[in-house]
């Protein structure tokens, strides 16, 4: 069972295909399901493959599973098997722990320069799929890439989905052309490497050819979080600093100063602090067998 599994998840991972595997921890009471066992979950919300219990909880954890493929986090539920609305109750609890498998995120790099070889390096290192485009780009000056072209980033061979994540670093003429692709295909970041002059024109540019100006605001300019930077290996840095805070939810802001590390400091103060786990009914509801 555990090679079928294993063996459909690396299948669908190999076709860039999102999925989530869940698995059961434990199970008090009643249930069908055993600890250990586990299913794997489309992104429509069906199993693939696998069993962690049938009308009791099935429909949860699959609901739990996309939820987890959509916002890319790791969590651990309780479901309650003695409130299920439709059918018989199991009476129990079992606890699964939800982990979702998504395709690497997309880094499309407009630009040839220094800057440009530094975030190429930097994006394969933090599992970005890379593309960098540009006239100027030779294949040897970016060998972690996973795509070079020689054509500008408004080129149809080069593609910008949904969420990819654009640095405009090109400092030519047809720069708005290509932060209007990025923001048209709905890039979940865009840069542009510009002074703020330069980029201010930019901006009024695209304002006074009919872009929204909300659409607009969304273009980060100057590009990355203030670091200080002044070589062009440190603004690669600053720039991959934010596409990872926006990527994971950060604020930027020192760790030092993060109300987060500061909780984190008081649980490692008190161990016995039993897990946070939210319990959830294991009903077979409308909304959960509706996606």
């Amino acid at each position: 069972m555990f090679d079928d599994v294993f063996g459909t998840a690396h299948e669908l991972k190999s076709r860039g295909e999102p999925f989530a595997i869940a698995t059961v921890i434990s199970v008090q009471g009643s249930g069908s399901a055993k600890p250990g066992s586990k299913v794997i979950v489309d992104t429509d919300g069906r199993v693939v493959l696998g069993w962690v219990g049938g009308g009791c909880a099935e429909s949860t954890v699959c609901h739990e599973a996309l939820e987890s493929m959509t916002d890319g986090k790791v969590r651990v539920i309780n479901v309650d098997l003695t409130d299920e609305i439709f059918g018989m109750p199991c009476g129990g609890m079992m606890q699964v722990a939800i982990e979702p498998v998504l395709p690497k995120p997309d880094l499309v790099i407009a630009g040839h320069g220094r800057i440009a070889e530094t975030l190429a390096q930097l994006g394969h290192l933090l599992g970005f799929s890379v593309t960098v485009t540009d006239p100027g780009a030779i294949p040897k000056d970016f060998p972690t890439a996973d795509h070079v072209f020689s054509t500008g980033l408004t080129s149809e061979e080069v593609e910008v989905r949904p969420g990819s994540f654009v640095v405009v670093a090109t400092h030519h003429k047809g720069d708005h052309l290509s932060l209007k692709k990025a923001i048209d295909n709905q890039a979940g970041y865009v840069a542009l490497v510009a002074s703020r002059t330069r980029s201010q024109l930019i901006f009024e540019y695209l304002e006074d050819a009919g872009m929204p100006h909300g659409d607009v605001a969304k273009i980060r300019s100057p590009a990355g979080l203030s670091l200080g930077a002044q070589t062009p290996e440190e603004i690669a840095l600053s720039i991959m600093s934010e596409v990872v805070a926006v990527r994971r939810g950060g604020s930027g802001q020192p760790m030092a100063e993060s109300p987060a590390v500061r909780q984190l400091e008081a649980n490692l103060e008190n161990p016995e602090q039993a897990l946070d786990a939210p319990t959830l009914p294991a009903t077979a509801s409308r909304e959960a067998k509706g996606h």
